[in-house]
């Protein structure tokens, strides 16, 4: 595997540096190429700016750092390893917005990394930074007496199976950039830094050592294939910045709620429960962030102001007239949060209830943004019984004020308070416990107290457990079994309407619906485009018989993932840091055009897990520490592929918050964590978005795997969320006996809780081909019932009879 800064095609196979390359196997679609652009561009985040930004039009650059080559476009593992037809690396993007880049220097960096090209490493082991070329002082010197200022590139990477860690090189600087940057900073009076990683790094060294030495910093986030040239953009100021954090940036490691409770190979406590991120520092350390959620500079100014907000009954309408008060045009994001009365559950101070971006203002230009905030929305979910309403959503008695701001730390200092007042506790939904931690494991969780000062302090209580008869549940919901009448139908004649689904599922025999259940066993299937990542459907020739299409596959978030090239898309953390539903829609239906061209039918995206510390490996193809954030452009991007007849596969539902031995970890986490944190985005996405299929997680949550977890698929998920779509497992899972029917194993003990497919089918890792544990189950007594096989085959068939290939089969 080649490792990022490697690329299909350089810049200079292409035609002028056009998005259209001359080889028709690797033809982009412009309008695909301009989107990625734009939205690498509108993603990156301004974090400094003393002047330095936007380059002067005759501006003579000196670029150091050898990532300035080698590029991190992209993490590591299935959601980066793509086959890009080219790839746009810093030096050469500058260069083609023409930018008097010190070719000198630029000629000694390019001789030096080919020299010394990194080793890419295999799965799981590849390299997280690049050793940096050693600077001589005349070397630095010179080039600071031919040119105005410097621009310093870092990087890092990391991905599937790869974590970060508490090391220099990976979430820390490394000595050799902290000395480049001393060289550097010395020589030159300007210095702005680009900072090229997929999730947030150590940036204390910024302050603590560099002060206002780096007079410009940009967070660029792996951009995919046109990430130099959207950086250049930014730099040049032929893209005002406009992107956001997503995500709170400490002031150390420690100072995250998770430090304490990340890493550990077989469990992980959430003990900081819905305190995460900027939940966590608003409410008990907000002078240990260094740059707080939502945070991000552009090279203008803007004035927030209220245009007439109104509260009409449980809905608020938030109007903020926008205003550029500067020189230059540019966008800007308005944030709303919410202020809850702390009452019995405790509260974090403050939590995002909407947002929404503007168009391009011109200097003097002024619009307004309405964002409309429902009071339901703003429940919270009551675990414990403390107010009186156990298993339900809640509104506690006490006002409830909308603050608006730039980004949270802002919030309420610029525009006037909306408030909704609720007279005594509200009861929103009454619900049944589900996925609560299991009573042999208990723990404690964080609450805040006053500390008597005006703020809060930590508190601790137990988190209440699991009083749920599993067996009971399950028993008392089991489906009716469908009788066979006339033989013979095919999918095909259900389409034509000279069937009932109901009448093909109750036709088919044990072994089709097998095949049902299951890929068709290996990645790279014969039945699909080449490169896929597996195949379900018509797995079986008689299946296929019954006119049952073989549906394809493909890894990922930040593109397409087969043996023909296919566009490298930003990463997940760039997407969610343009805080742009609409551009991500529109740059996710282009993307659902190539899936089309290419032969992909579900693409594994979006990645939506939690950023709940900085240090989880895949945090790159993941959105943001904050659920609305990460719900809404989940939404945008499953809307956008399924607006082209393919479908979306939001993942890892749920709680996949650490790739270290990510097949074995157990997340114990609270009810109400789960519901209001690494629940909600997945909830959103459902509602809003209308994901044809969804894969689980390889983690265990509470004790059970996500592949076999009823009350995370059946009890909320399709009972709650009203879903009636597919749900695939992960590649592959964990053998397992269910503890309430011993009678079940593996595949039946999944079917049991309606993860309808196991990918790409087999046990355990794809050492064997079907275990007969399905089939076995059938025949059991306290087995797997025939009503239960139907139902998965029903969802499954429900899905083909609107796939891509099934429709095209017909024409």
């Amino acid at each position: 595997m080649t490792h990022p800064g490697t690329t299909g095609l350089t810049p200079d196979s292409l035609a002028q540096g056009s998005t259209t390359v001359l080889d028709d196997d690797r033809h982009v679609d412009p309008d695909l190429a301009r989107l990625a652009r734009r939205a690498a561009a509108d993603g990156a985040v301004l974090l400094r700016n003393g002047g330095a930004l936007p380059l002067a039009p005759d501006a003579r650059v000196a670029v150091f750092g050898r990532v300035q080559i080698d590029y991190f476009t992209v993490g590591y593992g299935s959601g980066g390893d793509v086959n890009a037809p080219y790839s746009w690396n810093l030096l050469d993007g500058l260069r083609d917005a023409g930018v008097a880049v010190d070719e000198e220097l630029a000629a000694v960096y390019t001789d030096w990394s080919a020299a010394h090209r990194p080793d890419p490493g295999e799965w799981g082991t590849w390299p997280r930074s690049f050793d940096e070329m050693p600077l001589d002082a005349a070397l630095v010197s010179d080039a600071a007496g031919r040119t105005d200022l410097a621009v310093v590139v870092i990087g890092r990477a990391a991905g599937e199976s790869r974590d970060n860690t508490l090391e220099q090189g990976s979430f820390l600087l490394t000595d050799d950039e902290r000395v480049m940057l001393e060289q550097v900073t010395a020589a030159f009076d300007r210095v702005v830094l680009v900072l090229d990683i997929g999730s947030t790094m150590d940036l204390s060294w910024l302050e603590e050592d560099f002060g206002h030495r780096i007079d410009a910093v940009l967070l660029a986030w792996q951009g995919g294939m046109e990430s130099g040239r959207a950086v250049a953009d930014v730099l040049t100021g032929a893209v005002s910045p406009s992107g956001r954090l997503t995500d709170s940036v400490a002031l150390s490691y420690p100072d995250y709620p998770t430090a304490g409770n990340f890493g550990h190979p077989d469990v992980n406590v959430y003990a900081e429960d819905v305190y995460v991120g900027y939940r966590f520092f608003q409410t008990f350390a907000p002078e240990r962030v260094q740059f707080p959620f939502g945070f991000g500079l552009g090279y203008t100014t803007f004035e927030l102001a209220d245009a007439g907000s109104t509260v009409d009954g449980d809905r608020a309408t938030v109007r903020v007239r926008v205003t550029n008060t500067g020189q230059r045009s540019g966008r800007q994001t308005v944030q709303v949060y919410a202020a809850k009365p702390q009452g019995a559950l405790g509260q974090p101070v403050l939590a995002l209830a909407a947002f929404g971006k503007t168009a391009e203002l011109a200097p003097g230009e002024s619009a307004t943004v309405r964002l409309a905030v429902d009071l339901t929305e703003l429940a919270s979910y009551d675990d414990s019984g403390a107010t009186g309403h156990r298993h339900s959503w809640v509104l506690e008695a006490g006002d409830y004020h909308l603050h608006v701001g730039a980004d949270v730390r802002d919030a309420g200092h610029q525009v006037p308070t909306v408030t909704f007042a609720v007279p005594e506790t509200r009861l929103v939904r009454r619900l049944t416990q589900a996925v609560a931690p299991d009573p042999a494991h208990p723990f404690v969780r964080m609450r805040p107290v006053p500390d008597g000062q005006g703020g809060f302090r930590v508190d601790r209580e137990e988190v209440p457990t699991s009083t749920v008869d599993r067996r009971v549940r399950i028993l008392a919901d089991l489906p009716e079994a469908l009788l066979a009448g006339r033989s013979g139908i095919t999918l095909p004649d259900v389409a034509a309407g000279r069937a009932t689904l109901a009448e093909l599922v109750a036709d088919l025999s044990p072994e089709e619906l097998e095949g049902l259940t299951r890929g068709d066993y290996v990645m790279d299937s014969p039945l699909g485009a080449p490169g896929n990542a597996g195949v379900l459907g018509g797995t079986v020739e008689a299946l296929r018989a019954r006119g049952i299409s073989p549906v394809t596959t493909t890894d990922g978030p930040s593109g397409i993932r087969l043996s023909a090239y296919a566009s490298l898309l930003p990463c997940g953390t760039a997407l969610a840091a343009t805080w742009d539903p609409e551009l991500v829609e529109s740059l996710a239906t282009a993307h659902g055009a190539e899936m089309v061209a290419k032969g992909s039918d579900i693409l594994l995206s979006p990645g939506m897990n939690i950023h709940r510390d900085p240090l989880c490996g895949r945090n790159f193809e993941y959105l943001s520490e904050d659920p609305l954030v990460t719900g809404r452009i989940a939404a945008a991007v499953v809307r956008g592929i399924q607006s082209n007849g393919v479908a979306a596969c939001p993942k890892h539902f749920a709680a996949n918050n650490q790739e270290e031995n990510r097949n074995r970890n157990d997340s114990r986490v609270s009810e109400r964590a789960m519901r209001e944190i690494y629940l909600r985005g997945f909830q959103l996405c459902v509602a809003e978005g209308r994901p044809q299929t969804i894969m689980t997680s390889y983690n265990k949550i509470n004790g059970v795997w996500a592949h076999y977890h009823h009350d995370l698929v059946t009890t909320i998920l399709r009972e709650e969320w009203g879903y009636t779509g597919l749900v695939m497992t992960d590649w592959w899972m964990q053998p397992a006996t269910d503890p309430d029917f011993p009678a079940l194993t593996n595949d039946a003990y999944r079917v049991r809780a309606q993860v309808d497919v196991l990918m790409p089918g087999g046990r355990d890792f794809g050492t064997d081909h079907g275990d007969g544990s399905l089939l076995a189950a059938l025949d059991r007594e306290d087995g797997l019932t025939l009503g239960e096989v139907q139902r998965t085959a029903a969802n499954v068939l429900r899905f083909v009879l609107g796939s891509r290939p099934f429709r095209d089969g017909l024409r």
